[in-house]
């Protein structure tokens, strides 16, 4: 990651003939806001001066206590390539404060620093987030609106002409290598439509940033293909929902804290103990990996989705994987987050969970080496296999109980999060829903 002086930014804005810079912040919901200025007012949003109002940003603060202050992460200095030559756009992305000078409570992002200084007070120094988003693109009708029209009807790892998607992709890893990401992957997933660009892990803060990035990336230049880029968990029914699975790892001081070759798989006590945390907890934190009404419609068997809580270093079909690397590579696979997720929220009970199984010395299960697809209802009991919540008024059920989440978030964003996901529910649970006419209305 850059490391980057005010006198840097500065020359870079000169060099490169930035006029206008993004103030980025994440609100509650994970959706990304921005204050643009133009380049005349860098020298005032660098020495954190620039204010907004914070009533107006989901989950924030209330009308009475509006005023907040945009501290931009100078090593988050990046300009967008596609802008125009003639005025280039920059980004920086911010930490929210309050007036008084102290990180806002509120503030997803400053959240996960809080979390990471809880794992620093136990020895370790980094958790790194490998990410891998999937999304999908639609065709544009002729006003710029999505459609449901698929761009192709390509499948896994398939090659145009059948995946139209190629060209497409290869620009948006064009613009993110030119960017600073370093692009590890790019193919066509499952479903018809589908897409995952895998890029390289890095620490939890600036993933999460890269995270949210990509998705701008990815929306921005689908559109000028004439495309509809989504990361809707389960855009249509029949075929593959849309996940971010998370590759997580903690080290102390450059070694990988999950790796001890003179255990058995090549798991340190300490991986074990994180992986029990994840699985004890996984249940309750769900509501925030899988955020929308839409996500449990990903969460169902037949579609590679993990819906059953296990783990395994040798099959696909539990909630956690162990991928074979070892050495610095070993890493726990969190299978379940979709990409509708706020990263942020997501690695702070993420970590919680895991480092609440460290602290506790929690007892990983053995783990589910068979295809848990194809176990019944009474194989998976008896081998205390549970299932994740069925629904998010199911998971919002858990999370309200859950200690650990309410830690993991801060009472702030804890029940913001539960008063806006109630809502939401809901309204879908009171909206009449096309299938209800389709199958009711002649029949009564």
């Amino acid at each position: 990651m850059a490391k980057f002086t005010k006198e840097d930014i500065f020359r870079l804005a000169k060099e490169e003939n930035v006029k206008y810079i993004r103030l980025q912040f994440t609100d509650l919901m994970g959706v990304i806001k921005n204050v643009e200025i133009p380049v005349s007012q860098l020298e005032k949003a660098v020495d954190n001066k620039m204010m907004f109002d914070g009533s107006s940003i989901e989950g924030f603060v209330r009308i009475e206590e509006s005023d907040m202050y945009l501290f931009p992460d100078l090593d988050t200095w990046v300009v967008f390539p596609w802008t125009a030559e003639k005025g280039k756009v920059a980004r920086l992305i911010c930490d929210i404060y309050n007036p008084d000078g102290t990180p806002f409570i509120g503030d997803p992002r400053n959240n996960l620093k809080r979390v990471l200084k809880e794992m620093e007070e136990l020895g370790f120094t980094d958790f790194n987030l490998g990410p891998e988003p999937e999304f999908f693109l639609f065709k544009l009708d002729e006003k710029g609106e999505p459609t449901l029209e698929l761009n192709d009807n390509g499948g896994y790892f398939d090659l145009a002409p059948t995946d139209l998607g190629e060209n497409c992709r290869r620009d948006i890893v064009l613009e993110l290598e030119e960017m600073g990401f370093e692009v590890e992957a790019s193919h066509h997933e499952v479903a018809p439509g589908q897409h995952e660009i895998d890029f390289k892990y890095a620490n939890a803060i600036k993933a999460c940033d890269d995270i949210q990035t990509f998705k701008l990336v990815v929306k921005t230049i689908a559109r000028k293909h004439g495309l509809h880029a989504t990361f809707m968990a389960k855009p249509l029914f029949g075929v593959n929902g849309s996940g971010m699975h998370m590759n997580l790892s903690l080290f102390k001081n450059g070694v990988n804290s999950f790796f001890d070759d003179s255990k058995e798989l090549g798991l340190s006590d300490d991986a074990r103990h994180f992986i029990a945390g994840i699985l004890t907890h996984v249940r309750d934190f769900t509501a925030i990996t899988n955020p929308t009404v839409n996500s449990y419609k990903r969460l169902v068997p037949g579609y590679e989705a993990p819906c059953y809580v296990a783990w395994s270093a040798r099959n696909r079909s539990p909630l956690i994987r162990i991928p074979a690397s070892r050495g610095l590579s070993t890493r726990v696979e969190v299978r379940s987050v979709d990409p509708t997720a706020n990263p942020y929220l997501a690695m702070a009970v993420l970590l919680k969970a895991g480092l609440d199984g460290i602290k506790n010395k929690l007892a990983a299960p053995a783990p589910v080496d068979k295809n848990i697809y194809v176990m019944s209802k009474e194989e998976r009991l008896e081998a205390g296999i549970h299932d994740l919540p069925a629904t998010l008024a199911d998971a919002l059920d858990r999370v309200k109980k859950s200690d650990v989440v309410k830690e993991a978030l801060g009472d702030h964003l804890f029940y913001r999060f539960i008063e806006a996901k109630e809502f939401e529910w809901d309204m879908f649970r009171t909206a009449v829903h096309p299938w209800e006419r389709d199958q009711y209305m002649s029949q009564y």
